[in-house]
């Protein structure tokens, strides 16, 4: 059991718990929340509750069902690495982190076997700063030790990261550019889904048409902030689903590995040297192809 005393600290609970427990991720300190777990002043509260000078919050921790991670020598595209900080293209299809149904094979698994990592978010996500899905692609920032592991998780706090992500979605987006601004939460009617829901989490996604094609929009994202499925969720919210999504698309979408949703761009400032580093990773093959064969339709 832990237990934290509020004293100047403003602000909703769980982003307090966030900011003084960095152990626990945001999600899993909502989890807690939610499950009865963080009881404020000996009472349940939600993660909105702003908390106020003198409450007493207690943290029961679940019990921990250790799952062994395994070094595994599977190949990574490494784009950047020194001492600090790795930045790695994930591919589509590879899994994160270790997970139900996913204990070895994950983008950590071949990380252990290639360098050290950070301790700070635990035995099953060592080193991993932010997340992309399974079926998406691109470049991941991992954190070697603690120190950068803190100054890269402050900058995506502080915003001062710059994540683009290419997309293919269905229908034709008239505007050339605009925002989605529609708060984020796990849908009532599916609890593995994520949806737009009024009083959930801020989530801001912007976004420009790059090209148009007959049934097809290809537009660049760029991540304000970073909810779960935030850009597949937000382009399904205004008409446009991700093509090849499996769960946000239509059943009637373009063959691939996955959603055609691509991590292109990324930059961070450096947590020792504070250099400034950014990053592009090309389009996999198979988004490429698909991307020729829509322009040579879009030609003839």
């Amino acid at each position: 059991m832990k237990k934290f005393n509020v004293t100047k600290q403003k602000g909703r609970l769980d982003q307090v718990l966030s900011a003084a427990f960095p152990e626990f991720s945001r999600s899993m300190i909502k989890k807690l929340l939610l499950d009865g777990k963080i009881l404020v002043n000996g009472q349940q509260e939600k993660p909105r509750y702003q908390v106020k000078d003198g409450d007493q919050v207690t943290i029961n921790e679940p019990e921990v069902h250790k799952l062994d991670l395994v070094a595994q020598d599977i190949p990574l595209d490494i784009v950047y690495e020194d001492d600090d900080v790795l930045v790695v293209n994930k591919p589509a299809g590879m899994v994160v982190h270790p997970a139900p149904g996913h204990p070895d094979q994950t983008l950590v698994n071949a990380l252990l076997y290639h360098c050290p990592l950070s301790k700070i978010n635990g035995t099953l996500r060592p080193g991993i700063v932010h997340r992309i899905d399974r079926d998406t692609s691109g470049l991941l920032m991992v954190a070697k030790n603690d120190h950068a592991h803190h100054s890269l998780a402050q900058q995506l706090k502080d915003k001062t990261t710059i994540r683009y992500y290419i997309a293919l979605v269905h229908g034709i987006i008239k505007e050339d550019h605009g925002t989605v601004n529609a708060p984020l939460a796990r849908s009532p009617k599916d609890r593995k889904k994520q949806a737009v829901v009024a009083g959930g989490r801020r989530a801001v996604t912007h976004f420009e048409v790059l090209r148009r094609y007959q049934n097809y929009t290809l537009v660049k994202c760029r991540l304000e902030t970073g909810r779960t499925h935030q850009i597949r969720v937000h382009l399904k919210y205004i008409g446009h689903p991700v093509a090849g999504d499996p769960v946000y698309g239509p059943k009637k979408t373009l063959a691939g590995p996955g959603q055609f949703l691509h991590a292109a761009e990324l930059g961070f400032t450096h947590p020792v040297t504070k250099k400034r580093l950014d990053f592009k990773a090309p389009l996999p093959n198979y988004f490429k192809k698909t991307i020729d064969d829509l322009d040579k339709q879009s030609s003839n």
